[in-house]
């Protein structure tokens, strides 16, 4: 008779899928959008006189939404968005939402939540601009809103950024739509 062995099969780990052109592409997409927003928060919180002068910086009592909003007065939906302008919960909401956004992109964690929030954001800023001076209907905010799907779609986290790491946490695992 002969000893019949068992021997243990395992499976060979997964390669790393090899990064492509276009992935970097994705990624260097991915943190300079971040960065917009990421800078729009710093500024328009320190003041560093690109967009937002220091006086009127939010640390020194200045509304980061009135601004924008009270521009739009004669815009289309100007009465909604104007009202809306330098409200305490429209400038928290609004800064946590450039802050978050900006750094989920630059560190490539939770882009398809950061995606969702930046376009909601970006189409809201579109609408109170309505209508366009420069174009029927097409500007940045929609190129941006664009630009933003196919980060989520490409899992542009990934590439220069902690979105393999991220990807792995439990809680991610269980909830896909935090990548």
């Amino acid at each position: 008779m002969t000893a019949i062995h068992a021997q243990r099969i395992t499976a060979p780990a997964p390669a790393t899928p090899k990064k492509r052109p276009v992935d970097y592409v994705w990624a260097v997409a991915r943190i300079a959008l971040g960065w917009v927003f990421l800078w729009a928060f710093l500024d328009k919180t320190f003041g560093f006189g690109f967009a937002t002068p220091a006086a009127k910086a939010w640390i020194n009592g200045g509304s980061p939404t009135t601004g924008f909003l009270k521009g739009t007065g004669e815009n289309a939906l100007g009465g909604l968005f104007a009202g809306l302008a330098g409200q305490a919960w429209v400038d928290w909401h609004f800064m946590a939402g450039l802050l978050g956004i900006g750094l989920a992109l630059v560190l490539g964690i939770g882009t398809r939540v950061a995606a969702a929030a930046g376009g909601l954001m970006l189409m809201l800023m579109w609408a109170a601009q309505l209508p366009l001076a420069t174009n029927p209907f097409m500007d940045d905010h929609i190129v941006y809103t664009i630009v933003l799907i196919g980060l989520a779609m490409a899992g542009a986290g990934n590439t220069l950024g902690l979105g393999t790491w991220w990807g792995g946490l439990d809680i991610v695992r269980r909830n896909p739509y935090l990548k």
